[in-house]
């Protein structure tokens, strides 16, 4: 892969912790640069993840998790330096959908490809890019999916599914099936 093919990731306080760890450490493994950023925030600074998991209640626990160091500055990014835009679920989306320069970064990544998981489609919806586009998301997101003019698919939380260059998936279980269709979108050849 080419040197510095660069990522661009959205985060926050309480992002679930393996939607930012697993794709980070994914993407870097296989050669992108991944500049997560957080509005408010800087390269170097933390955020506070949480761990989400599935116990049989009815609906996902929640736990601490670790905390993240942010790899770049949200106020210095070049939106032109990337090629593609991940955003990650957990409580994270629920407020960073209400910041316009987030809706905005998304809006410009409406014709680049994308991975969006979990409740991250709350940005998605929010930002006015789900319209006309079949996605997946935790299944508590299918009435903004829907209010917003997209179609949801319900598949098995272990499941992805691609429309166009939109990468979606339920939540962090999907990481397999997620993460090799948003390498397939982005071009990439990875193999054995």
């Amino acid at each position: 892969m080419a040197d510095d093919i660069k990522l661009l990731m959205l985060a926050g306080d309480y992002v679930e912790d393996y939607e930012i760890m697993v794709p980070y450490q994914a993407m870097t493994m296989v050669g992108y640069t991944v500049d997560v950023v957080s509005p408010g925030k800087k390269q170097g600074d933390k955020i506070i993840t949480a761990i989400h998991d599935f116990e049989g209640a009815q609906t996902y626990s929640e736990k601490p998790g670790h905390h993240f160091e942010l790899t770049a500055d949200f106020d210095k990014i070049v939106l032109d330096d990337y090629v593609g835009l991940i955003v990650p679920g957990g409580r994270m989306p629920e407020y960073l959908r209400l910041d316009q320069r987030v809706l905005d970064i998304v809006k410009e990544f409406s014709d680049r490809p994308i991975a969006c998981i979990c409740h991250g489609i709350q940005i998605l919806t929010a930002a006015g890019i789900v319209k006309g586009r079949k996605v997946s998301a935790y299944p508590a997101c299918r009435p903004e999916v829907e209010m917003a003019g997209g179609t949801y698919v319900d598949i098995p939380v272990t499941e992805a599914i691609t429309d166009g260059e939109l990468v979606t998936a339920p939540a962090w279980p999907a990481h397999p099936a997620w993460l090799a269709q948003f390498l397939k979108v982005l071009g990439a050849n990875v193999s054995p």
